[in-house]
């Protein structure tokens, strides 16, 4: 059964990205479920995700934590192993992170991942499956925040859309603080198959993805991955 993961830099909805993941799980009308759970379940966002998937071949659902034991029959293990493909939505990482830990709805999505179901989504919804990254979940200031280590490698979402995000990725890089690890701007994704870069994905030639190292002389490279332009 094949590992994949579809990750994007920006948080929003769109038909591309999702059309793309649904045909990846390669059924006629595949089972698409957002977890909003970063956003705290805005409505709005839960909106736009039901409007994106009017426009592409899928049967959505979404996944709420604010549930009780009256209402919900079914543990989140049995409802995520039930779909083909899981939308992660963005907003603040580090509160989604603990109140999944809590429900262990984290073991329910490493069970799926594993079982052939896709995992995906855009900022928050990009970095969870990484081993870490910076995020503005903290007061004050940016802070490393330790993802699910679906993939072993550290994550930079928003990479060309917020200035201070690509030049503190790379200092956390040098420092130590962080892996080497995956870069993309927000129209951009990247998709893992078994954890190895299969494909990227663009909505545009102005956005890309990016292997970000150190090379033998202390530098950091920005590795373009070649990228497909998707419509």
């Amino acid at each position: 059964m094949k590992r994949q993961l579809l990750i994007y830099g920006s948080g929003r909805h769109t038909v591309p990205f999702l059309k793309y993941m649904a045909e990846a799980t390669g059924k006629d009308n595949p089972n698409l479920c957002f977890i909003p759970t970063a956003s705290g379940e805005n409505q709005e966002y839960i909106d736009s995700f039901y409007e994106v998937c009017s426009q592409i071949n899928v049967v959505p659902h979404v996944l709420s934590v604010w549930i009780n034991s009256y209402d919900q029959k079914e543990s989140f293990e049995e409802i995520i192993s039930k779909m083909d493909a899981i939308i992660v939505g963005g907003g603040n990482t580090l509160n989604m992170l603990a109140i999944w830990k809590v429900q262990e709805i984290d073991i329910a999505l490493k069970k799926a991942y594993e079982n052939g179901v896709i995992m995906g989504g855009g900022s928050a919804g990009s970095l969870c499956w990484f081993n870490g990254g910076t995020t503005d979940s903290r007061p004050k200031e940016l802070s490393i925040v330790e993802g699910m280590k679906f993939i072993d490698k550290s994550h930079c979402p928003h990479y060309n859309s917020e200035t201070f995000r690509r030049p503190l990725y790379h200092t956390n890089i040098l420092s130590g603080k962080l892996t080497d690890g995956y870069a993309c701007d927000d129209r951009s994704a990247i998709h893992f198959i078994d954890e190895e870069v299969f494909t990227s994905i663009s909505l545009d030639d102005k956005n890309h993805s990016y292997y970000v190292h150190i090379n033998r002389d202390g530098k950091i490279i920005e590795q373009l991955l070649p990228s497909t332009i998707t419509t």
